[in-house]
């Protein structure tokens, strides 16, 4: 791992230090943050999986009951039949904050709570087939629309964990090693710098000690030199 371009100083080794302890702790708060996102994102596959099962079924069903009722009835009469809807429906959609991902929140509102004005004609010159294919595409639609949110819900936690996955990454084998390899790098250039600073003292030092014994010496010998 490379070593990063600063200088081998005291303040650098502090400042060092504090970032490769902020870098392991959000290494840590990503690392909690990605195995929660994928428990949530696996709970969604399942249901979203069910879901779809559900839906096909249902879609399937309905596609029967409408294929007999095209048999036994006219297109026009078809046609005259599903013209008017007698029952509307409203989407409101909103939002929800998990593992700060926005997933979208989906909310549907009918115009009247009787479940019978999902037939807009009368019984009198319909197939009863018609009735159970919009019945069958009645019960499925909450599905459908639930459906519709567990999968855009796995995209954008899919999209998130894999950008939480490469900081991780990023944490984990480069910002991490480099910060431990520099810090590395720098205390041993300043042990070095001390051992070199405390080599030069300790030779001045017995220079001066030389120095001052030969001074010593020098001045005995000027004593006994006019003591003679």
């Amino acid at each position: 791992m490379a070593v990063m371009n600063v200088n081998p100083t005291r303040m650098e080794l502090t400042n060092l230090k504090r970032k490769l302890t902020t870098a392991r702790r959000g290494h840590k708060l990503l690392k909690d943050k990605r195995d929660e996102l994928m428990r949530r994102f696996l709970d969604l596959v399942r249901e979203n999986k069910e879901l779809r099962r559900q839906v096909e079924e249902g879609i399937k069903e309905a596609n029967k009951h409408m294929s007999v009722a095209r048999s036994v009835m006219s297109d026009a009469a078809l046609d005259v039949a599903l013209m008017l809807p007698a029952q509307d429906m409203s989407l409101d959609i909103s939002e929800k904050n998990v593992m700060s991902v926005m997933l979208p929140v989906f909310d549907t509102k009918f115009r009247t709570a009787d479940e019978n004005d999902i037939y807009s004609y009368g019984y009198a010159f319909t197939s009863s087939d018609l009735d159970d294919a919009v019945k069958a595409l009645s019960d499925i639609m909450p599905l459908m629309l639930r459906l519709a949110e567990v999968e855009k819900s796995c995209q954008l936690m899919s999209a998130e964990i894999e950008k939480t996955r490469r900081r991780v990454n990023a944490l984990e084998h480069v910002m991490i090693p480099r910060y431990e390899e520099t810090i590395k790098y720098i205390t041993m250039k300043l042990d070095e710098n001390e051992r070199s600073s405390t080599t030069r003292l300790m030779k001045v030092k017995s220079m001066m000690l030389e120095e001052a014994r030969q001074k010593a010496i020098a001045h005995d010998e000027e004593v006994s030199n006019r003591a003679v």
